[in-house]
């Protein structure tokens, strides 16, 4: 059974209401392992509409609470590395150690964002 990829707004999976949606391929295999709900124009909206009421709190919050966030963010990401990098193999065709590599490379941007040298 292919996976249905919904959307995340506002901390939360919200499925599509589009009634539209794209299927996700296997590159390796060419199997289809999942189905993408593609967002109208309405959701998109709503999506950009959440960020906005979201921003004002996280623009309030001082710097040492936003790293402390983004650190806890950076261990998930490392205790989580080799699922994602599966994810990444799967759904785009890179060899594992390229998707790892891509992750390391994503982590380094949340360790700049902290203010880690």
């Amino acid at each position: 059974m292919p996976t249905e990829i919904a959307h995340f707004v506002d901390g939360a999976r919200m499925p599509g209401r589009s009634g539209r949606t794209a299927p996700v391929f296997n590159p390796a295999t060419g199997e289809q392992s999942g189905t993408v709900a593609l967002a109208s124009a309405d959701e998109v909206g709503a999506a950009v509409a959440a960020a906005r009421r979201a921003f004002p709190a996280w623009a309030a919050t001082p710097p040492l609470r936003r790293a402390r966030i983004l650190n806890t963010f950076l261990r998930l990401l490392e205790e989580r590395i080799d699922v994602l990098a599966a994810v990444i193999t799967a759904e785009h065709g890179k060899v594992l150690s390229d998707a790892r590599g891509e992750i390391q490379r994503g982590m380094e941007v949340v360790e700049f964002a902290t203010g880690a040298p």
